[in-house]
């Protein structure tokens, strides 16, 4: 496995662990770039270099997605209201939704409604 490769794997699992983390409660909110990128010993612009070269996106996009496809399995399978879920993924309500509706074009009471 190429360098670049094992970064851009290490980053991902980072994600999946550190996300699972924050909507457990054991880390009391997201992380920077910047600072994932200290705890993978790489600089944050060779972690964003590689990822770009790597993916073809940003890390902050998948960042951001992989957000988002936590929070869409919880609006479905929980019964917490949204403000709850949000403030699980550590933003005020409106905000939230604000992100929702950016990132996937709907609202999460809208998302919710339509899994339903």
């Amino acid at each position: 496995m190429k360098r670049s490769e094992e970064i851009t794997f290490q980053y991902f699992a980072f994600l999946d662990r550190h996300i699972q983390d924050v909507i457990s409660g054991v880390t009391p909110e997201f992380m920077e770039l910047n600072e994932i990128a200290v705890e993978l010993a790489v600089s944050h612009k060779h972690l964003t270099d590689t990822v770009r070269k790597e993916m073809g996106q940003h890390p902050c996009y998948f960042y951001d997605q992989k957000i988002i496809e936590q929070a869409k399995k919880m609006l479905i399978t929980s019964d917490k209201s949204i403000a709850e879920i949000a403030r699980i993924f550590t933003y005020d309500p409106s905000n939230f939704s604000k992100f929702f509706k950016k990132m996937t074009g709907s609202t999460p009471g809208a998302f919710r409604k339509s899994s339903l």
